[in-house]
């Protein structure tokens, strides 16, 4: 069988960026050539896409040289703004390129897509017989990146008081901030937790987590033994250590990132929602995490986890049906 050629377009958001690839490190290698397009934008890029089109309106010169020659079989668009790039291609390939879409494109040019992943918490949006919903968000959590993250971290944890409990803090969202009494509130139910489960806590905090915040969160939990990597620090960034090693995840709520790779470890998960913080669609996401027995929320007490035996996955999903596009 001929592979096919597809392309992965990468800009500068990191949460998008993850997921192309995590879609990209699960696709069959002996089906696809793949190829990573690292596009850079100019001042235009905050135009509206029905006004970008099908163009390359926004994008600086150098990135704009990425897109001449041969076109792809396939094009994995992985944010709304890299629509327009998208529907470009399939424009220079007189129609032939099939467009894939990870998260809600916009209305302008939606039905240029062959599928486009929306995860479940967005379902308010338009949609189409192309659309096809999931739960989270495709992520890179594997069994393979985990054990590299272990055999990399394992030293660094070891003389660290078992069990391990990573505690990942976000912040900020759409004009809400990680108030201060979120961050007392998120700091007095660790402590409640560590006194019933002990050990270490692993912690990083977020840009979006706000030094305020922060400093209340780390004066609450200022006697509990902690292992701290926060905003700012210097040095390689242990998060990945954080997911393998620990034996027990409190993540906060406002990343669909942050949580869906913390659930795509296998591990368990407690989710800090705070008060008067998260959006509705940001309660829906958690929400389906509960009800699907991949989280439980945060109240600072240990939970029994019924496992459904599911790995959460959804990279791998939506490259089996990328896989399958004629």
């Amino acid at each position: 069988m001929m592979k096919r050629t597809i392309w992965i377009l990468l800009d500068d958001r990191n949460g998008s960026v993850s997921q192309a690839k995590g879609v990209e490190n699960a696709l069959d290698q002996n089906l696809f050539d793949i190829v990573e397009k690292k596009i850079s934008y100019n001042k235009l890029a905050g135009l509206p896409n029905f006004l970008r089109g099908r163009t390359l309106l926004g994008l600086d010169k150098k990135s704009r040289d990425l897109f001449g020659g041969k076109m792809p079989d396939i094009v994995l668009s992985s944010s709304r703004r890299t629509v327009p790039v998208a529907r470009y291609i399939k424009k220079m390939s007189q129609e032939k390129a099939k467009l894939v879409q990870l998260m809600h494109p916009g209305l302008a040019g939606m039905e240029e897509f062959s599928l486009i992943f929306v995860p479940e918490h967005d379902k308010g949006k338009k949609s189409g017989e192309n659309v096809e919903y999931i739960v989270g968000c495709a992520h890179q959590i594997t069994e393979k990146t985990l054990e590299a993250a272990h055999e990399k971290w394992e030293k660094e944890f070891s003389d660290l008081k078992k069990p391990l409990t990573a505690v990942i803090v976000g912040g900020a969202i759409k004009n809400r901030a990680f108030s201060e009494e979120n961050a007392a509130n998120l700091g007095l139910l660790l402590k409640k937790f560590h006194d019933k489960v002990g050990g270490t806590f692993l912690l990083t905090t977020s840009r979006r987590t706000g030094e305020q915040a922060q400093r209340v969160l780390l004066e609450k939990i200022k006697d509990i033994p902690c292992y701290e990597y926060l905003w700012g620090n210097k040095g390689e960034n242990p998060y990945m250590g954080y997911l393998s090693e620990a034996d027990n995840i409190v993540v906060t709520g406002d990343s669909v990132s942050m949580c869906s790779e913390a659930v795509g470890t296998g591990k368990n998960v407690y989710i800090f929602e705070g008060k008067d913080w998260l959006t509705p669609k940001h309660h829906r996401f958690v929400e389906s995490l509960y009800n699907k027995g991949f989280a439980v929320s945060f109240d600072g007490e240990i939970k029994s986890f019924a496992k459904s035996g599911k790995i959460f996955n959804p990279a791998a999903d939506i490259a089996k049906k990328i896989s399958l596009i004629d």
